[in-house]
């Protein structure tokens, strides 16, 4: 059974803003650091934002000050709040356990168009 599902994605204008959600299943959420990765096609995957248990969170330079990482423990669920998209923000999203990960969910894709 799928673990990690991804949502949230589609075409958006540079600029603009998108929320990805990612649902959690048959893991101890709340204890885990939680983190959004993304890979653009020809390009390797990338940490974007984690968020730890308590909520500390963490992003790459090239989110910080646009991307908002955010979890609900009640709700099993980790989002990635996008905004000022640009065209190298295009990409596959996914979720995944900070560190030791599971099985990747199918990811949420996000072209941003110029």
């Amino acid at each position: 059974q799928v673990q990690l599902v991804e949502s949230g994605g589609g075409l958006v204008q540079a600029g603009g803003s998108l929320r990805l959600s990612c649902a959690a299943s048959r893991i101890m959420f709340s204890i885990n650091a939680m983190g959004w990765y993304r890979q653009a096609p020809g390009k390797q995957r990338e940490l974007v934002a984690d968020i730890s248990s308590s909520g500390i969170t963490n992003y790459a330079a090239s989110a910080k000050g646009r991307f908002t990482i955010s979890r609900d423990n009640a709700k099993n669920t980790v989002n990635l709040q996008m905004t000022s998209l640009k065209p190298k923000d295009t990409a596959d999203y996914c979720c995944n356990l900070v560190g030791v990960s599971i099985a990747w969910g199918q990811g949420t894709l996000a072209p941003v168009s110029s």
